[in-house]
């Protein structure tokens, strides 16, 4: 169930960047979409990734689990926060595009551990 989960919210983030991207390259050039809209694809494809090794059992689960939230969380913000100022000239709230970044730095090395820590696979 929880895969499904992610595999769903990897698609809507995929979506979201693109759309983002294409706003940033047609009307809004400079704003700041890009960099939202790049967040999202690219974490969208580290959450299949990420779903499709823990399927293997090559990352340990309860921490890929958590790593793998932490990237729908972390993009969220940090593109949410980017998306609401240019579009409605406010933020989510003070630093929340800094705490999703930061939150995605350690999602990356919870995935590192979750790597180290993972059933080895022959081959």
């Amino acid at each position: 169930m929880i895969a499904t989960i992610f595999i769903t919210l990897a698609g809507l983030m995929g979506a979201g960047g693109v759309v983002l991207l294409a706003a940033s390259a047609h009307a809004l050039s400079g704003a700041g979409l890009d960099s939202a809209g790049q967040i999202l694809l690219f974490h969208a494809a580290a959450l299949l990734a990420g779903v499709a090794l823990m399927g293997q059992g090559v990352l340990m689960r309860p921490l890929a689990v958590a790593a793998l939230a932490a990237f729908v969380i972390g993009a969220a913000l940090f593109a949410g926060d980017i998306t609401l100022r240019v579009f409605a000239g406010q933020r989510l709230f003070p630093l929340a595009a800094p705490t999703g970044g930061t939150i995605l730095i350690l999602a990356w090395i919870a995935i590192a551990a979750a790597g180290l820590f993972g059933t080895p696979r022959a081959g």
